[in-house]
């Protein structure tokens, strides 16, 4: 199997994962145990880091597609993969942010929890655009 379709397999299982464990820190958020709370934030913590590593190995094998919009400019196609780039830009960020402030109930939790929604979403419609060649791949 190709490099390529190795680290895609890998951004799919661990965006599963941060997914999981973000909407299940946003549930225990509104229960009553800080423990379970601090479990499915560190859960999601590593969970995300790990997304993070495999989305910045996904980004550079398709640095020259980047490239290529700074050049020839955004076309129909991929107006939808740039928006994913920027809202996942932003869900970085804010993930990070959280890291140095206490971010139970804080407004900089929040809108990370509603941009990491976005990011599902949009990271679901570029998967399924995408499955029957990561399918193939398998072969």
């Amino acid at each position: 199997m190709k490099k390529i379709f190795v680290i895609d397999w890998i951004l799919i299982f661990v965006f599963v994962l941060s997914a999981f464990s973000g909407i299940g820190l946003h549930i225990a958020g509104h229960g009553n145990s800080h423990e379970v709370w601090h479990n499915w934030a560190v859960f999601h913590v590593l969970t995300s880091f790990l997304f993070f590593l495999a989305a910045i190995f996904h980004i550079t094998t398709h640095w020259g597609w980047y490239k290529g919009i700074i050049k020839n400019g955004l076309g129909k196609k991929n107006k939808i993969t740039v928006v994913l780039s920027v809202v996942f830009f932003l869900v970085s960020v804010t993930g990070i942010i959280l890291l140095g402030v206490d971010g139970a109930n804080s407004y900089i939790g929040l809108l990370h929890y509603k941009i990491g929604i976005v990011t599902i979403v949009l990271c679901i419609g570029h998967l399924l655009k995408r499955i029957s060649l990561l399918r193939k791949s398998l072969k």
